[in-house]
């Protein structure tokens, strides 16, 4: 790591570890907060996401069944966070994977390896459990190393001590520490850099909600605590705490998308504030994509309600049984399905399901994957065409 490139920082400071030949430089980041200067740029954009959160917020207290949205964008966070990391499954593969099939070859999916579809279903599997510990245990490092653990656990990353914070020097970039583009502290620093980030969690504050989740996120990845997993792990805070602190009433916004389509700025922001402490141009950063990632599920939720209000029609005209109605709830749940699983969860016989995917596929709603007549899985195409969309940039650009 380059000493010039971070001597100069208000976020920290640098510090040599070891000597001669074996010596590296490593950056200690302050404690929060930073000194943030108020300004009206950064006053008006944090109006408009708050306004954004808020009207999210509204919208999931009213939805008639919000388990049905959650678990769709929940996977899609986790396709995309993970994706930051290097994985290139999709929503269609992960969702074919918890269906028991991974994708055949040719089908559009850009299906890379199975590798890469556990590490996504581990991550909502971490998600998941960390968003059923609130109820018990708030966001702590505790509950963070729980998180981890799942998260890591029997993928590529399981032999970074899964669960347990780091007892070892880690860095970013590079073949060797001298190579690297940023240290983190080292590991009796780290231990004092995450008492005060634990700390940050629980005292109140004057800085708002969502810069207090702008400061977090930095402030856990400059620290780098575990071996394998911070990137992850870091945006997962931010889902845990949005519900934690109640700005949201189910995990319905996520960071990753934004994350991923502006990769490059999302990490030259973080490595900017380390190297010359440039918060504000983090936070503004941060809070934009507070602002489209809200509006973004917003207009997703809304073509979900629509397509759901639209299908459910076509069956009324129909007269569908109660039976085939109840499918159509499950697809917006599980978008990829087969006969004894609608069996399964419907709880009626093999027979009654099959009559209910046999009317889906001909109202046009389930469409059969692949060819083979053994093992067959239905697809709910416009579902997850509306989950994979680039983005909900319709229902952004009429928005402030």
């Amino acid at each position: 790591m380059n000493r010039r490139d971070f001597e100069n920082s208000t976020a920290g400071k640098i510090i040599q570890v070891g000597q001669g030949n074996v010596a590296y430089w490593a950056f200690v980041p302050n404690p929060l907060p930073p000194d943030l200067a108020p300004e009206w740029e950064l006053a008006s954009l944090l109006s408009v996401a708050d306004r954004a959160v808020s009207e999210l917020a509204g919208l999931g207290r009213n939805l008639p069944n919000p388990d049905l949205f959650v678990s769709p964008f929940l996977r899609r966070e986790a396709v995309l966070s993970s994706r930051i990391e290097g994985t290139q499954s999709d929503l269609t593969d992960l969702y074919l994977y918890e269906a028991g099939q991974v994708p055949l070859p040719g089908f559009e999916s850009m299906i890379s390896t199975e590798a890469d579809v556990n590490e996504v279903r581990n991550y909502v599997l971490a998600l998941e459990y960390g968003l059923e510990r609130l109820r018990t245990l708030p966001v702590s490092l505790r509950l963070l190393c729980e998180i981890h653990e799942r998260l890591l656990a029997g993928v590529r990353g399981e032999y970074a001590t899964p669960g347990c914070f780091r007892t070892r020097q880690n860095w970013i970039g590079g073949r060797t520490i001298n190579e690297a583009v940023y240290v983190p502290p080292p590991v009796d620093e780290m231990r004092a850099g995450l008492d005060a980030f634990e700390k940050y969690l629980y005292v109140d504050h004057p800085h708002p909600p969502l810069v207090r989740l702008a400061f977090l996120h930095y402030q856990f990845e400059a620290l780098h605590t575990f071996v394998d997993g911070n990137g992850r792990i870091g945006r997962l805070l931010l889902a845990l705490l949005l519900v934690n602190w109640k700005l949201l009433p189910q995990p319905l916004l996520y960071l990753s998308a934004y994350f991923e389509r502006n990769r490059p700025d999302y990490y030259a922001h973080l490595l900017a504030i380390s190297r010359r402490g440039a918060w504000r141009e983090w936070v503004f950063f941060f809070l934009q994509g507070v602002k489209e990632q809200a509006h973004d599920t917003i207009w997703r939720i809304k073509q979900l309600q629509d397509l759901q209000t639209l299908w459910r029609g076509k069956l009324d005209n129909v007269r569908a049984n109660a039976t085939t109605l109840r499918l159509l709830e499950w697809l917006f749940v599980a978008p990829v399905i087969s006969i004894p699983q609608a069996q399964k969860l419907l709880d009626v016989t093999y027979h009654t399901a099959r009559r209910s995917v046999e009317k889906l596929i001909e109202m046009d709603i389930l469409h059969q994957f692949g060819e083979s007549d053994y093992d067959r899985r239905f697809i709910a195409k416009e579902i997850l065409k509306t989950l994979n969309a680039e983005d909900g940039s319709l229902g952004r650009d009429n928005q402030n």
